[in-house]
């Protein structure tokens, strides 16, 4: 190889670059800077920068260059001249960042992606190779390189690949840290919001939560009505107290009088001793009535009379006894209707509808699946014992466009499935159910329906690979500019390229 100076590593340079995975920077940059455990989250984060850079490469002119230029710019520079040798350094030392060429003499960079993985999981690796091909690029971001440069570059381009990857880095670091003090402050289930949906409804819930006025929280199954519940108790004076939560479809109808507010003992037959029931249970604390259109009509006069006297007579008693209990109910119907169809007070309505709370569907947030599908991965990394750190990129553009039923809560049955059938450090679309990859709910038992189905995802990628053309066309070809048109990261426009067949 030629020797390489500090001032220019070989001019006529090309650089293969991915955007930086910014689904961190949706979390903490689009929440509201006013909440405090954001606040406190980026203040611990303020001081964090690269410092330790280890450089690993067999060509001792390219590594005494890059260690020239990264120490003018204040790295603490180590060098390994190959595989076995950066692993070794590893193991005394820790780092910031790898830059490793691809092709060396036993262990290549393939080799090492896993193996420092294993020994720093959080270090970014960037390859870099005199043989630079956009297959290479996409096949090394798919084992797990944060970003590839193909030889000769220029001194600022390296720079500028630090910088990207310090920002990315950064922005890790970030989520997770606001993810903890998140979960501090809304309790053991963090809310994970970017859309602006959800950030409008956690402002309401930080604005009402110090009241003791009763909420109602709407929102289809498996939208997390329970955990805004859990997390308006957590915002409140009353987070030391207890929270209570029922299901009021669960529990027979004969039983459910009791189950609330208690009874004496002899009361019925079966009654062999005194039972509190829950709105003694959560006395001073919060009371959560799930699916509280299946409370039957007859207890729905005396659940109205318990929130509007605060008081409860279990039964079998004659006397009243006073309780302090702050009552946050939920329903997946439309009451609404079910006053309509009189199935539901109206009174009750409006005494539970003080401050409404509606969670929106996960297909009409969808800014939040990339930051729940990384939420999920993280809280099942450890329970599962599996080190899968992220989801390829075509696999999120289809987690993305699915329509997703269930909701959020289906979207963390499908990533726990996804990580028990992933061997590697990253879910590909091979992990995924079909019926995501059709992007919409099963299709019916027609072959018409089929059918149907099959043309749509032939339409979709007619109309992807027709503006990939031209958003190319119009930047002449520079895929980088035609990524951010697009609004995709350059790692997608890479996949698509290569899947639909494009040519410049």
């Amino acid at each position: 190889m030629r020797h390489l100076d500090a001032g220019s590593l070989c001019g006529g340079s090309h650089l293969i670059k991915a955007q930086p995975d910014c689904r961190a920077g949706k979390l903490c940059g689009r929440f509201p800077a006013r909440n405090s455990f954001q606040g406190k989250a980026l203040e611990t984060d303020k001081d964090f920068m690269f410092q330790r850079i280890l450089i690993v490469d067999d060509d001792d002119a390219l590594r005494e260059s890059l260690e020239l230029i990264l120490s003018a710019e204040g790295y603490r520079v180590l060098c390994a001249g190959c595989g076995e040798a950066a692993l070794e350094i590893l193991s005394e030392s820790s780092v910031d960042v790898v830059l490793c060429d691809l092709r060396m003499p036993g262990l290549d960079g393939f080799d090492l992606i896993p193996q420092i993985g294993r020994q720093l999981p959080s270090v970014p690796i960037i390859l870099m190779s005199a043989h630079g091909t956009e297959d290479l690029a996409v096949e090394a971001i798919q084992r797990g390189a944060y970003d590839y440069l193909a030889k000769p570059f220029q001194p600022a381009e390296i720079r500028l690949t630090l910088r990207k990857t310090h920002e990315r880095e950064q922005l890790r670091r970030r989520s997770e840290l606001l993810e903890r003090d998140m979960t501090r402050s809304l309790g053991e289930r963090a809310i994970v919001a970017a859309s602006d949906g959800m950030i409008e409804l956690l402002e309401m819930l930080e604005r009402t939560a110090a009241y003791k006025s009763t909420v109602l929280v709407t929102g289809e199954s498996g939208t997390g009505k329970e955990v805004i519940a859990r997390a308006i108790h957590q915002q409140s004076p009353r987070r030391d107290q207890p929270f209570v939560a029922v299901n009021c479809g669960a529990i027979p109808e004969n039983l459910l009088e009791s189950e609330l507010f208690g009874h004496a003992k002899g009361a019925f037959t079966g009654a062999n001793r005194c039972h509190r029931g829950l709105f003694t249970e959560a006395h001073e604390g919060t009371l959560f009535l799930d699916e509280i259109a299946e409370l039957p009509t007859s207890l729905q006069v005396k659940l109205l009379r318990a929130i509007q006297e605060e008081e409860i007579r279990p039964v079998g008693e004659t006397k009243s006894r006073q309780v302090d209990v702050r009552v946050i109910a939920a329903t997946a119907r439309d009451l609404t209707r079910e006053i309509a169809e009189g199935r539901f007070r109206e009174d009750l309505f409006y005494r539970l509808n003080v401050v409404r709370l509606e969670v929106p569907p996960l297909r009409e947030r969808r800014e939040d699946i990339p930051l729940l599908v990384d939420h999920f991965l993280s809280r099942f990394r450890d329970t599962l014992g599996k080190n899968i750190r992220r989801v390829s990129d075509e696999a999120l553009e289809l987690l993305v466009a699915y329509a997703w039923p269930g909701n959020v809560r289906e979207l963390e049955n499908l990533v726990e499935r996804a990580m028990i059938l992933t061997d590697g450090d990253m879910i590909e679309t091979n992990a995924l159910p079909s019926v995501v990859e059709c992007g919409s709910e099963p299709a019916g038992d027609g072959e018409a329906d089929r059918d149907e189905d099959l043309g749509l995802k032939r339409a979709r990628q007619t109309f992807e690979a027709q503006f990939i053309r031209k958003a190319l066309a119009r930047t002449g070809g520079n895929r980088t500019h035609a990524a951010k048109l697009l609004e995709i990261s350059h790692r997608a426009l890479l996949y698509k390229i290569k899947d639909y067949g494009i040519r410049d």
